[in-house]
């Protein structure tokens, strides 16, 4: 699964909003719009941010599982 829908299923199970990820995360609605679009790369220190906010962690979000 790729990184960027694990973010979305993420936030919709914690019931955040695009803007209060945002929020959390300290960047903007349009940032996370593009991070789980898959058209933005975002930073280590980005990443770290929406993980905590998502209690989940970067392996969980942003790991990318080998084949099988």
């Amino acid at each position: 699964m790729d990184g960027d829908l694990r973010v979305k299923l993420a936030r919709i199970a914690k019931g955040l909003s695009q803007e209060q990820l945002a929020n959390a995360a300290q960047v903007t609605r349009q940032t996370i719009g593009l991070i789980e679009k898959g058209d933005y790369n975002p930073s280590l220190s980005l990443c770290i941010r929406i993980a905590k906010a998502l209690d989940k962690t970067l392996d969980q979000l942003f790991w990318e599982e080998e084949p099988k």
